[in-house]
């Protein structure tokens, strides 16, 4: 997917909109949602919306497959358990097998280290219902 498939290739939330429904199919309904909440920091979500969705899942360039791999490998190196259980899920929706996330996660401990990964093996395994 790109920017350009989107009808105005400047609607970074109509693109990012359109990568997040491909990359959690059922997730959101279709139409235009407000992700707001009405709490502090509400509107974080809108901005990886944008920034993170639109800006760049979006791009040309790697295919969601590739930028699942270094997603992931990021969120290990970075301890982000959280969003890694997210991106796990993400990751097999672009096409990674249970096989390949457990080798980014080994291949992780090499680089960000036996900790990280092991956590990341944890976080995978919640996100799997393992």
């Amino acid at each position: 997917m790109s920017v350009n498939d989107v009808t105005d290739p400047t609607d970074l939330r109509g693109a990012g909109m359109k990568a997040m429904r491909e990359a959690l199919p059922g997730v959101f309904p279709e139409g235009d949602i407000d992700l707001r909440d009405g709490r502090l920091g509400e509107d974080l979500v809108e901005i990886g919306l944008t920034s993170v969705w639109g800006a760049l899942w979006a791009r040309e360039g790697l295919g969601s497959r590739d930028r699942s791999l270094v997603t992931l490998g990021i969120l290990i190196a970075l301890g982000a358990e959280a969003e890694l259980k997210t991106h796990v899920r993400i990751a097999l929706t672009n096409g990674l097998t249970k096989d390949e996330i457990a080798e980014v996660i080994y291949h992780a401990a090499g680089y960000a280290g036996f900790p990280r990964a092991t956590a990341a093996r944890t976080a995978a395994r919640e996100a799997l219902g393992e």
